[in-house]
């Protein structure tokens, strides 16, 4: 199935990012800095917060789908433009200097946790490289394809720091291995599309980008048609899960759907089922 031309969205303009509409509620939001390798450098960082709490707030989308314009997904960091950032901290002694780091340091956190905490479900799609805070920015997704030609690079002891976006934090509970988790970050090796996918990182391998973008489009629209309160409500509480104990989990979403379940998409969707149609069919209320 060919994917119909995207549609620049208006009210998303961005320096680093290209933001389109490309099936019905979905979004299509790409890392676009190909002659810099999709590097990232300071605004990107701003601009992935504005887009995504923009995104999280938008009832015209349901689904995400991020990838990189060019002939890779990123090459991380920008190091001839970031490293500056680092170096030049203001403080008048070690004290306020460390302040000042860890305040920059959190806010490029922000960065990446604003995919997670965007109700919406965002479906990384990587082609080619996937390096340092690329392999940052995809653990905080959903959902992830790639290429038979991706590879995945933890590289940040490569140049004498250790990752400080959400790699650390995000992967060892993604691929459920801390051995290879730590093989990776300790190493810097590269991670080729097969063990990616074997290792539970990405969940599709496609061809080529073209395949692997229409893989892409079509699960996000597959979600986007679904009930928004009931797929906004899992991804909440998926995520909530992850962080606490089942006992916890459970009573955060007996609270959750005491509520929840009162939505009229309960009834509209238990009805088409009884008629064997699809959720796609169902008119739900804009959310």
């Amino acid at each position: 199935m060919s994917s119909a031309p995207e549609q620049p969205h208006a009210s998303h303009s961005y320096e680093t990012l290209k933001v389109s509409r490309v099936r019905e509620k979905v979004f299509h939001v790409e890392l676009n800095r190909p002659d810099k390798r999709n590097a990232m450098n300071a605004v990107f960082w701003r601009e992935m917060v504005a887009c995504f709490n923009k995104i999280a707030q938008d009832s015209e989308c349901h689904a995400v789908v991020v990838s990189g314009a060019g002939k890779l997904f990123t090459a991380g960091i920008d190091l001839m433009e970031m490293g500056s950032v680092f170096v030049m901290v203001e403080g008048d002694d070690t004290a306020r200097k460390a302040w000042n780091l860890r305040k920059k340091i959190r806010e490029y956190q922000e960065s990446f946790t604003v995919l997670e905490r965007c109700p919406k479900p965002v479906i990384a799609a990587v082609h080619g490289a996937c390096i340092g805070g690329g392999v940052d920015l995809i653990s905080a997704c959903d959902i992830r394809y790639c290429t038979q030609d991706a590879w995945f690079q933890i590289k940040e002891v490569d140049i004498g720091l250790a990752a400080d976006v959400g790699t650390l934090q995000r992967l060892p509970r993604i691929v459920g291995n801390q051995s290879l988790v730590n093989e990776l970050a300790f190493t810097a090796r590269k991670m080729m599309a097969p063990e990616a996918e074997s290792s539970g990182l990405v969940s599709r391998v496609f061809q080529d980008k073209q395949a692997m973008l229409e893989g892409a489009f079509e699960l996000a629209a597959d979600i986007a048609g679904k009930s928004p309160v009931a797929v906004q409500g899992t991804k909440v509480n998926l995520i909530y899960s992850r962080d606490h104990s089942v006992p916890e989990g459970l009573r955060y979403m007996a609270t959750w759907n005491m509520s929840m379940l009162q939505t009229e998409d309960l009834m509209k969707s238990a009805q088409a089922a009884l008629e064997k149609k699809s959720p796609k069919d169902v008119m739900y209320s804009k959310m």
